[in-house]
């Protein structure tokens, strides 16, 4: 007696499938040929698809390139934009820096950190196709291209996993790359789409780790993965886990070393079904994983010490999202960044819910996904979970930074429901159902739009027709018409809510979070005038600031201007100290114009621009450039060695600035006192109760500079009420750069008039002594003295520079260059050592003898990450080498599969 089956398929006639023109009626042996054609087919279409769609989503919201309004919100504009930009300059060569040292950023930055995190994508290459003047077009024809593989790759897999109708296969990879993941977050940070493209070429990875192929290939897959953006690759990493750890547990088709076939006529073959087969399946993946890890080390390592030396953010506490907003964020059209983006299109989902009550798939294959599917989502809510999705840290800004593995797993399940022909209706109504349920828990979430849920039953009621389409050419199998209508209205489903999520998504953002507008004549004017004056590494030429961020990389020049998630936290707080302000919680230093500064980093040009309109979001930004020269002592000067305490600084009489003051810092390491600092000054209330007025003496003539990084409002110097400065110091978010109010009258009194903010409250503070009267002459004096004294040449190629001294120089040779780490600087023919520091700039011993010094930047991790590379890469050629040998005798592991149906068929290639 033949054993008994599991009561999973209720006994019924075959039927064919027939969501797809072409679908098989009976799973059949094929010709490997047409087995990789469906793939193509299916990746094609979804790539041609998916960018059609994201293409209009942008023409619909009015956005550039396809319309006048700005894309470039947040950190778009502000980091990836100008990045992709520097990008293109170093490729073809017109930078100072090279692919180790950033010199334009923030004084001297490390580059190859900011690579790896922002631009080692292959697909960031693209970005040299494109004009100069148009970065934003190069970048989104990049992040277009991600979308569209990731779709392809989808795709792909799906196919993979199981023989079905490619249009279907299609149509749930273009759900994959437009899901609510990629519009509310992946099309605003491009770095994070090598993630997405990721996942599913990681879990192909994973196949063939089961099926015991591609030893060599498999690992060259997840280097390219980690390498293009470790970070999200990590994410994508645990995702392809979950995903083979499911197909190991339902699938009996794992290689193994032994497989023998029967000696009867049966055409079922007897592999070994204990546990060793999962075992070392799980060991190829594990193999593959770590071998491509440690090829991508070169790279990973350097960020990840680069993270480690980085300005730390404030700890951020994990707050999980209600259970409502959850429900919200699988529905079309909402958006928010507090909460998981879970949005795959209505039809997709109610195809996905259905898994749980198709009899057509097997038990055992439905249970180990619907565990996956509800584990995963259940750890989006669980902090220690929340923390090993982010690699141990709670993420500043958005918190959901996987969801897109979750999307990736319910369209799994969605295709494994649908691949052998439309579900059942009792599958159909139990998933609707389920929708239903889902739906009217999400009513009373805040993110639910006006366009939710008329969205939600435009794409239900086309879905319904596209199922009795299918339900009527099951019926009557005859012509080809109603299989194609019925994919014809599923993918109108799709797309009209693709569509309408999209444009809704990018329309809140604009309206919700802050934004820069498109790069314009503001723009390309600074950055010619900057190219005329630019006079590297004899000086600096900073260019102030421009709309957006990052301005240096945008527009050329040298300065302090640096957004990065690796800012280094030496140059942050030396930045910082000498009365800088910031973004950022502290990784994005600002320019700061003030000659005291200038003349310590050696900024001998200066741009300022004065807008000629506010800014606007349809609206391309003008402004009118001025230029002004400065004399200037040279990056490279020569200080004593004993370093006098800062009431010990040479100065004429006057009121020294106090030690823990930015006029201090800036006295010490200019080496001069150049400021009048008034002791406590008086401080009144306005007669309306509204403000303060600071009351001080200073020498009449004198620069009176408001330093105040807290303080949240206005200030204005008694007598120019025309003249007033704007300070946002927000903590730890913002703080302000102290500001030029204006010159001391002749009576000497300087009275100032602060408004704060009328909801500043404690962002209203002021440090002990913020006032400083700037003696020109004395500043003058000492750059004098400096310039003197002296670098007589310096010479600067990608990341070394080297200073020609007055010969019998003594004391120490000082470099303005924030001193993080990497840099290794030595005296004359001295070998290269650690470099010292002074008062967090780069120092050099001098002894009398030297007439040079050298400074060479490396950054950390370069020798251990090549160290590991290399041992990586013997590993993989120990692992290719045996490989050569031809496989025979080995058993077709796809034969027989039994995982989706409880029915016995013929065996059929999958390949």
């Amino acid at each position: 007696m033949p054993p008994a089956a599991e009561p999973e398929v209720a006994p019924e006639p075959r039927v064919t499938p027939v969501l797809a023109p072409g679908s098989a009626s009976e799973p059949r042996p094929s010709r490997p040929s047409r087995g990789s054609r469906p793939r193509l087919q299916a990746a094609a279409g979804a790539a041609l698809l998916t960018g059609v769609l994201f293409c209009l989503s942008g023409r619909l919201a009015g956005s550039y390139p396809f319309g006048t309004r700005t894309r470039n919100i947040v950190d778009l504009g502000q980091q990836y934009l100008p990045f992709h930009a520097y990008w293109r300059d170093l490729l073809l060569g017109r930078t100072h820096g090279d692919l180790f040292l950033n010199w334009s950023s923030g004084f001297g930055s490390n580059f190859l950190g900011d690579f790896g995190t922002y631009l080692s994508s292959p697909f960031d290459l693209l970005v040299v196709l494109f004009p100069a003047d148009r970065p934003e077009l190069a970048l989104y024809a990049v992040t277009a291209l991600k979308i569209a593989t990731a779709g392809a790759a989808m795709a792909a897999l799906l196919l993979t996993l199981r023989r079905g109708p490619w249009p279907v296969a299609a149509i749930l990879g273009t759900a994959y790359a437009l899901s609510g993941w990629t519009f509310n977050y992946g099309a605003t940070v491009p770095m994070w789409l090598d993630g997405l493209v990721a996942f599913p070429l990681l879990c192909l990875v994973g196949e063939w780790a089961r099926k015991g192929r591609r030893p060599v290939l498999g690992p060259m897959v997840v280097a390219l993965a980690w390498f293009a953006n470790f970070y999200t690759a990590y994410m994508a990493t645990i995702g392809a886990a979950v995903v083979l750890v499911v197909r190991l547990l339902t699938t009996d088709d794992t290689a193994t070393a032994t497989a023998t076939a029967t000696t009867s006529t049966s055409i079922k073959p007897k592999l070994v079904v204990a546990g060793r087969p999962r075992l070392l399946a799980l060991l190829r993946a594990a193999r593959s994983v770590l071998l491509g890890i440690g090829l991508a080390a070169p790279l990973v390592i350097v960020i990840f010490l680069g993270t480690k030396a980085a300005d730390p953010t404030p700890p951020t506490a994990f707050v999980a999202a209600a259970w409502s907003d959850v429900a919200a964020r699988f529905l079309p059209a909402t958006a928010s960044v507090a909460t998981p983006a879970l949005f795959i299109g209505t039809p997709a989902l109610a195809l996905a819910l259905t898994l749980p009550f198709n009899s057509a798939v097997a038990g055992r294959v439905r249970a180990g996904w619907i565990t996956a599917i509800v584990l995963v989502t259940l750890s989006l809510q669980w902090e220690p979970t929340h923390l090993l999705w982010h690699a141990g840290a709670s993420p500043n800004g958005i918190p959901y930074r996987q969801t897109f593995v979750l999307c990736g797993l319910l369209l799994m399940a969605a295709w494994l429901s649908v691949a052998g022909g439309l579900p059942r209706p009792l599958a159909l109504l139990g998933g609707t159902g389920v929708l239903g349920l889902l739906a009217l828990a999400a009513a009373g979430s805040v993110d639910i739009d006006r366009w939710t849920y008329p969205a939600v039953a435009g794409a239900l009621a086309l879905g319904v027709l596209a199922a009795l389409a299918a339900l009527l050419a099951r019926a009557r199998p005859v012509g080809r018409l109603l299989p194609v209508l019925a994919v014809v209205l599923l993918l109108a489903a799709q797309a009209g809510e693709t569509l309408v999520t999209g444009k809704r998504i990018e329309e809140q953002q604009l309206s919700e979070v802050s934004w820069a507008p498109r790069v314009g004549p503001w723009h390309t004017d600074m950055a010619r005038a900057v190219a005329e004056k630019d006079a590297w590494p004899r000086h600096r030429t900073d260019p102030g600031e421009v709309p957006g961020g990052n301005d240096v990389l945008l527009v050329g020049g040298e300065g302090a201007d640096y957004y990065s998630s690796l800012t280094s936290d030496t140059s942050s707080r030396t930045l910082t100290g000498l009365g800088f302000g910031y973004y950022a919680k502290g990784r994005h230093p600002v320019s700061l114009d003030n000659p005291v500064t200038d003349a310590i980093f050696s900024i001998g040009t200066r741009m300022r621009s004065t807008p000629r309109g506010p800014l606007a979001l349809d609206r391309l930004p003008e402004a009118t450039i001025t230029v002004t020269d400065t004399p200037v002592p040279p990056l490279v000067t020569v200080h004593p060695n004993e370093v006098p305490a800062p009431n010990e600084v040479p100065a004429p009489a006057g009121s020294p600035a106090p030690a823990d003051s930015a006029f201090a810092r800036q006295e010490r390491m200019l080496g001069r006192a150049v400021y009048e600092v008034p002791a406590d000054p008086r401080r009144t209330t306005a007669p309306d109760g509204t403000g303060t007025t600071l009351t001080a003496r200073c020498p009449a003539g004198s620069d009176v500079w408001l330093w105040a990084p807290e303080y949240q409002g206005t200030a204005a110097l008694a007598g120019s009420p025309s003249a007033t400065s704007a300070f946002a110091g927000k903590l730890p978010s913002v703080v302000a750069p102290m500001q030029r109010l204006g010159t001391v009258p002749a009576d000497g009194t300087v009275r100032i008039d602060l408004r704060p903010e009328p909801k500043a409250g404690p962002r209203s503070k002021l440090p002990a002594n913020p006032v400083g009267c700037l003696d020109r002459q004395r500043l003058a004096d000492a750059v004098r003295d400096l310039t003197a004294t002296g670098a007589t040449a310096v010479r600067a190629t990608g990341h070394t520079l080297t200073a020609d001294l007055p010969a019998g120089s003594t004391g120490t040779a000082v470099v303005a260059v924030p001193r993080i780490r990497g840099w290794r600087c030595a005296a004359g023919d001295a070998p290269l050592a650690p470099a010292d520091s002074r008062f967090g700039l780069l120092a050099v011993p001098l002894d009398g003898r030297a007439t040079s010094v050298t400074c060479s930047f490396r950054p950390p991790g370069v020798k251990l990450g090549g160290a590991i590379g290399a041992a990586a890469l013997l590993g993989l050629l120990a692992t290719a080498l045996p490989h050569r040998r031809r496989r025979t005798g080995r058993i077709d592991p796809s034969a027989g599969r039994q995982e989706f149906t409880a029915r016995a068929h013929p065996a059929r290639s999958t390949e």
